[in-house]
């Protein structure tokens, strides 16, 4: 009886721990992207969760493209020519606590080019704020939670 309940009370604060390490970010699911300039949605990113905790963030789906199945053809790194849609384009991102993230980078698949990057969760997690900066200038975008 008493190997009994020595298993028990080791065994519920380790379930418990599992049960909050493996709890998923606040950021993590689908968000509709908007265009900073033109006000329009262009897609929609999956962000998921590493075991390790960093973040990432890949395009499912495309609203209106340009042209059917668009391939990255400026990008310099391992995404060049592959299909947007299905493309990673939030690498390494960190939670930073507060609903903040940093650390990671964004691709912007139309130039080709990948900024540094940080996310915030604004609107009671409604909002994200993501901004893809060079040096102290960058450029924010707020996306929307679907």
């Amino acid at each position: 009886m008493r190997k009994t309940l020595l298993a028990g009370l080791i065994a519920v604060p380790l379930m418990a721990l599992a049960a909050v390490a493996s709890a998923a970010d606040p950021v993590v699911g689908r968000w509709k992207t908007i265009d900073g300039e033109t006000g329009k949605p262009k897609s929609y990113v999956e962000i998921t969760q590493a075991a390790n905790g960093t973040l990432s963030g890949r395009i499912v789906e495309l609203i209106n493209p340009t042209k059917p199945n668009p391939t990255c053809d400026n990008c310099k790194d391992d995404r060049k020519g592959k299909p947007i849609t299905g493309m990673e384009i939030i690498r390494g991102m960190k939670a930073e606590g507060g609903g903040k993230y940093a650390g990671g980078t964004i691709l912007k698949p139309d130039e080709g080019k990948v900024y540094k990057s940080k996310m915030e969760l604004v609107e009671g997690g409604r909002k994200l704020e993501v901004s893809g900066c060079i040096a102290f200038i960058c450029k924010s975008q707020v996306w929307e939670r679907q």
